[in-house]
């Protein structure tokens, strides 16, 4: 039984759907402008940050492990400040 009630609730969706496709109005309220367009913007932003973790990840892996040349030691920079010695 329970099975062809959800069969049934597809169905039911699945012609919504055609009916609106036929009827060109696919948005029937501004509610439906503003959650498509949320929607939108959220997938925009998860698809921004995966490519922000690939290029990430490309450049750090060409710059370190391809690299020839090493890096240079670290020296101090700056003046010493003799006015703190005992």
């Amino acid at each position: 039984m329970a099975d062809q009630d959800v069969g049934a609730q597809i169905e039911a969706q699945f012609n919504d759907v055609v009916r609106r496709l036929q009827s060109k109005q696919l948005f029937q309220s501004d509610w439906d402008i503003a959650t498509f367009a949320i929607f939108f913007i959220f997938i925009g932003a998860v698809l921004f940050l995966i490519l922000l973790v690939v290029v990430r990840f490309l450049w750090g892996c060409c710059c370190c492990c391809c690299s020839t040349s090493k890096k240079p030691s670290k020296r101090k920079v700056g003046v010493d400040n003799l006015a703190l010695e005992p």
